[in-house]
This record gives C-alpha cells, structure tokens and sequence, in this order.
C-alpha cells in the first residue's frame, strides 16, 4: 500500500487514543498522519479547514452535533467515519458509521477493519480470510440464531455480534443465509450432516 493517509482520532481518554495510533502505526503505510483530539469544538473547526481521509471517534464525544453534521461541514465528503465503542450504545447511534471499532476487539481485528475502509476493492478481491470467531458466528448464523442468541452463545455483546456479521458480510460480499450455507459447506465449517441437523 502506497498512499498518504490523514486521520484524526476524537476521543477524550488518552489511554485509548494513545492505544489506537499505536495500532495504526502498524499499519503498512508509508506516510500516515494522526491527529489526536479530545474536544468536539475543535473536530468541527479542523475538518472545516483540513482534508482529512479517516476519523475515528467516540460517538458520545459530539454532544452539540450528529456524525450527519460532521460529514456535512467536512471538507472531504468520502471521508471515512468509525465509531470507536468503549461503552454499551444504541444501534441508532452506530447505524450511520462505516465501521465500528471495540475495545474488545484484537489488534488484527481492528487492523482488518481499518484496512478494509482504505483498500474495500483489494480487501474484496483478496477474499480475507476469516477470524476463527468470525466462523464460529457463520456457524451460529446457518444454525437459525439471533444476535442475542449468538452473543450468548459466545459470551459477547449484541453489538459485538453485528460488527462480526458486518465484517462477514464485507469480506465475503454474501448477503443471505443460503449463500453463508454454500460458502460453509464448501469451506468446511460445517458438513452436510449438520446442515440437516439445523432444519
């Protein structure tokens, strides 16, 4: 990857900001610029002035004004958001990011995810492989499991549970659960025999 990338970081703690420019650093990018903030105030007033291709922040920090306004008033209209979770939040309040980053997440998870919003074409045509947990949730899913059921399952939360499936859904462009069934069975994750089992 070859290509200069600017993101800013909008989060109040600087334990988790700290934590998340070290992942990124790790990133193979040969020029990265990180700005880290910890005011809403100043986000708007740097995107209105500045291109910036990321922003990866803490949904709860904008209290004054939505990611809609956000997006709006910043001088890049492609500019990928991601809504970095450290606490329990409604989906109505993620449901307009482009990806969603946990504090429960690995570094290869979150390494994946921001990878897949610089390079979505490459990351789709690499067909990445799959976290073990990723797998075990298309096992879930083909099983006729809700989210609820599944976080259970795996001792996750329902949020949890979504960005999985959001990942899936992203790495392998299937969007139902016959076409889950077929890339399982053909990929070993479960047999036939199972699958039988599950109706």
């Amino acid at each position: 990857m070859n290509q200069h990338l600017k993101i800013i970081i909008a989060e109040s703690s600087p334990i988790i900001r700290t934590g998340i420019v070290t992942i990124l650093q790790q990133l193979n990018i040969n020029h990265t610029e990180i700005l880290e903030i910890n005011d809403a105030e100043q986000l708007r007033n740097l995107l209105g002035r500045q291109k910036y291709d990321m922003l990866i922040i803490n949904p709860l920090l904008p209290v004054s004004f939505s990611l809609q306004q956000i997006k709006k008033e910043s001088i890049n209209n492609d500019m990928k958001c991601i809504a970095l979770q450290n606490s329990l939040l409604d989906n109505s309040i993620l449901k307009n990011y482009d990806e969603i980053i946990s504090l429960y997440d690995s570094v290869e998870q979150i390494k994946e995810k921001v990878n897949s919003l610089i390079t979505p074409s490459e990351s789709a045509a690499n067909n990445e492989s799959l976290t073990s947990r990723e797998k075990e949730i298309i096992v879930c899913v083909i099983q006729g499991m809700t989210n609820k059921q599944i976080a259970d399952e795996l001792c996750l939360s329902t949020h949890t549970v979504i960005s999985h499936r959001r990942n899936i859904t992203s790495k392998l462009q299937i969007h139902s659960t016959a076409g889950l069934t077929i890339f399982a069975i053909v990929n070993k994750l479960v047999t036939l025999d199972e699958i039988k089992k599950y109706q």
